[in-house]
């Protein structure tokens, strides 16, 4: 995905002794603003963390590191939306840039308390009993006792029932298929280039039907789902900027505004011109705010 790396502001990530939870105290949780485009380097925890988006737009990239899923994709580039969040394993090593400033909460979770099954990276939807668990967390006097107990009990059954997106974009691993993982990386570059496997493979040394079943086979899934993600994930951070939904839907490769406003909202259950209205609307309350300051 294309960036301004050369304006990135590195961020710490050993500065997380205050926030590292224990058997005793499990869950912790961490608050932050960070700028757009803050970026944390790869790094992994002991423990796995949620990664609630209260406000911006975060891309994070997880390579998994366990062999349970011989069908599951090392690595997904994840694109995380305001009122989202997304779910790291422990020992999972990932990778965080912001796209737009947000408004980061960060539970840490000790491993001790992750359920096993929780073993893959996903992106959940947050509901409004969730959000109000994670603020509850945040406070400087949380509950304790039986309420903390309470407390996490629901959180953990909030986590494990969320719905989930899929915002992923999976790609081969680095023992994978080489002619496999260029292709994914100049369709990353340039989703608009081509819309078809077929016009892709012209250029990728290998037939469509040896890249239609590498799809299949190393990431679990057909080029054109695969190609939905990485068109979804060019186009919101060019609409949480405030591009028009009419000069996304041409970047992303679309004939129509309208076709691509179907697609988009298929995927994200919201129209594209919500998230739009969302970002014309932050410099208007930035400006109301400094008038009434």
């Amino acid at each position: 995905m294309r960036g301004r790396s050369s304006h990135r502001r590195l961020l710490p990530t050993s500065d997380t002794d205050p926030y590292c939870p224990t058997p005793a105290h499990p869950v912790r949780c961490r608050a932050r603003q960070v700028d757009s485009d803050d970026q944390f380097e790869p790094h992994h925890h002991a423990w796995g963390q949620l990664a609630y988006c209260a406000r911006g737009l975060l891309q994070v990239t997880v390579v998994h590191t366990d062999a349970a899923d011989d069908h599951a994709p090392p690595e997904t580039t994840t694109i995380v939306p305001p009122s989202r969040a997304v779910w790291i394993p422990p020992l999972a090593r990932h990778a965080v840039t912001i796209v737009e400033s947000a408004q980061l909460l960060t539970l840490y979770i000790d491993a001790s308390a992750v359920p096993t099954h929780w073993s893959r990276s996903r992106v959940l939807v947050v509901s409004p009993l969730l959000r109000e668990l994670v603020h509850a967390l945040n406070r400087p006097l949380r509950p304790e006792g039986a309420a903390g107990d309470a407390l996490l009990t629901l959180l953990f059954d909030e986590i494990e029932h969320a719905d989930t997106q899929p915002l992923g974009v999976p790609m081969p691993g680095a023992n994978g298929d080489r002619r496999l993982r260029n292709l994914c990386e100049a369709v990353m570059q340039a989703p608009a280039q081509h819309a078809t496997l077929a016009a892709w493979a012209a250029h990728a040394g290998a037939s469509e039907r040896t890249l239609a079943r590498l799809f299949r086979e190393e990431l679990g899934t057909s080029f054109q789902r695969w190609r939905q993600q990485v068109v979804l994930a060019h186009a919101m951070p060019m609409l949480a900027r405030g591009v028009s939904v009419g000069r996304v839907a041409q970047a992303s490769g679309y004939a129509s505004e309208s076709a691509f406003s179907a697609m988009f909202k298929s995927a994200m259950g919201l129209p594209p011109t919500r998230l739009l209205a969302q970002a014309q609307a932050r410099p208007q309350a930035a400006t109301a705010s400094s008038t009434r300051a």
